[in-house]
């Protein structure tokens, strides 16, 4: 079953008036996604992802700067949690590709500097991992669009560290959750903060009826063990 726009009208934030700020913001923001196609399901059909598994949930955040609603909803939470968690920052500093155009916009709100992270040096030129003006000992905030496994969002903090920049920890618009993703940022000692994640996507009033049992079984599998998921729809 492909999941699409049958979600439109589903959230209604001044139902949840009485629910913890951060879970109604994440709610509202998985609907938002679901909305503009920016996250799909299908069980029946898996997704492949870039790193060759395949996968019942896909999320292209890239798809938010089409919606300028959507698009300024997403930034202003995202300003508001580096604003709230990381009130020392001197630095933005987005991850390529997809997070450029948000963390711009993030420290366009803060009056900031912005420098953006390859997720390997240039093979030209001058051979930059990191663009923009690297001050060392700033104390910096990462933007991801999209955490999976966290080995990329990694990589990137680790490129920062090394060229001196002091790394307080990483702002997301969306993950999955997977216990990979904690396992990795935690021995990369980032703290990490998103504004959505698939338990809000989860929560939504509509997905209880728009999924049979079997396939929100099928969903929880693959979040409890996305290799194993994947692996047995690989033949």
């Amino acid at each position: 079953m492909l999941f699409f726009l049958s979600f439109v009208g589903v959230f209604n934030t001044s139902e949840n008036s009485a629910m913890d700020p951060h879970k109604q913001l994440s709610g509202d923001i998985a609907h938002s996604l679901l909305q503009i196609n920016a996250i799909k399901l299908n069980v029946e059909n898996p997704f492949i992802w870039a790193s060759g598994l395949r996968s019942p949930v896909y999320c292209d955040n890239r798809r938010i700067l089409s919606y300028p609603a959507i698009r300024h909803k997403v930034v202003n939470g995202l300003t508001g949690l580096v604003r709230k968690k990381y009130p020392e920052v001197e630095l933005i500093a987005g991850v390529a590709t997809g997070a450029i155009a948000h963390g711009v916009l993030v420290a366009e709100q803060l009056g900031l500097p912005f420098i953006y992270v390859r997720s390997a040096p240039k093979g030209h030129g001058l051979g930059s991992q990191i663009e923009g003006h690297v001050e060392k000992g700033l104390r910096t905030v990462v933007i991801e669009d999209l955490v999976s496994t966290a080995k990329s969002s990694v990589a990137a903090v680790q490129a920062l560290a090394r060229a001196g920049l002091d790394v307080r920890g990483m702002v997301a618009i969306f993950t999955y959750g997977l216990a990979e993703s904690r396992k990795n940022l935690d021995a990369a000692a980032c703290p990490f903060t998103a504004l959505s994640d698939f338990d809000s996507l989860m929560a939504l009033p509509g997905t209880q009826t728009q999924f049979s049992q079997k396939d929100l079984a099928a969903l929880q599998a693959w979040r409890e063990d996305p290799i194993a998921w994947s692996d047995a729809r690989t033949q």
